[in-house]
């Protein structure tokens, strides 16, 4: 009988134990599961940090590089190109209309993409996790960075931005003051999109002390007519290399200061990927303008022609590139 009892009490106790194991394994659970509300208020749930990522954005690309997790990355878009390694990965299509079947064939635990993005409904369908970023401005990027630093669970992500951010006022520091009465127009596309105040390249701009031609009321990457940017008569015009060699042509571009005076910052294809991608490379991006600018004032300055300057932007299309 009182064996009887005994074991009954084991048993209670052994069981008791069990319920309250099994409730501890469930707070583990739950304390490491990721939770990340992206740009479409849609909130995603991960058990633990992804481990197979696809990329459909350079900027979001850049990023999981730059918070040190670039091995996560199994497939990217065709426009991603930095760091070198990306490029070997497997492509999956451009970063508007990216490949749904090459993207549920690399098995990724997420898909990295622009909100402006056509697949994300198909690829949830699928059963695929798609977390969608808007990064327009300087603050978004801090935001996305961020929101990246929590799915990766990467500790010190303030310090990773505060770098980006002081890089920026550094390469203002190297301006003269003479620029500040300038005005500038920054060429995404040859639709033409501009870069406008709000935008993180016109945030950018106001930071190393020029103007732009284009409000912030007109939002970041507006089409202007081509009309408009002849009335504004920038002082400085910052371009990519493809649409450089169509400005002489444009009809009362001619007229325009900037040209007149050879104001033109023509940026390669590599930096122009750096210019219009709002990621880690921001900073890289206005020590590129700066340079610019100040070689515009020393050749003014010394009463010559001032020379084109070179620079990277990788601008078929904002879209696309950034």
């Amino acid at each position: 009988m009182r064996m009887n009892l005994f074991s009954k009490r084991l048993f209670e106790r052994s069981f008791s134990l069990l319920i309250l194991l099994l409730l501890i394994l469930c707070i583990m659970n739950v304390v490491q599961a990721i939770e990340i509300t992206d740009d479409r208020q849609v909130t995603v749930y991960f058990k633990q940090a992804p481990q197979r990522i696809v990329s459909v954005l350079p900027s979001l690309t850049e990023s999981v590089c730059a918070l040190g997790h670039c091995a996560r990355l199994v497939g990217v878009d065709r426009y991603s190109n930095f760091p070198s390694s990306v490029r070997s990965l497997p492509q999956v299509g451009g970063s508007l209309d990216p490949g749904i079947e090459a993207i549920a064939a690399l098995k990724p635990d997420v898909v990295l993409m622009s909100t402006s993005t056509r697949a994300a409904e198909r690829l949830q369908a699928l059963g695929i996790k798609v977390l969608a970023m808007n990064p327009d401005s300087q603050a978004d990027v801090h935001r996305i960075l961020l929101k990246l630093g929590q799915l990766l669970e990467v500790p010190n992500v303030e310090k990773i931005w505060r770098e980006m951010d002081a890089g920026i006022t550094a390469a203002a520091k190297t301006l003269p003051s003479s620029v500040k009465n300038w005005r500038v127009y920054f060429e995404v596309s040859t639709a033409p999109h501009a870069a406008g105040a709000s935008s993180f390249i016109g945030e950018t701009l106001t930071r190393l002390g020029v103007g732009n031609i284009v409000p912030a009321n007109q939002g970041p990457f507006p089409k202007l007519n081509p009309e408009y940017i002849v009335r504004a008569n920038p002082d400085l015009i910052m371009v990519s290399e493809r649409g450089y060699a169509s400005l002489p042509t444009r009809p009362g571009w001619s007229s325009i200061q900037a040209l007149r005076e050879n104001r033109v910052c023509v940026y390669s294809a590599a930096e122009s990927d750096v210019l219009v991608r709002p990621g880690p490379r921001m900073a890289e991006a206005a020590a590129i303008m700066a340079k610019c600018l100040r070689s515009k004032v020393s050749t003014n300055e010394a009463g010559k022609e001032p020379s084109k300057e070179s620079s990277n932007v990788s601008s078929r299309d904002s879209g696309k590139t950034i």
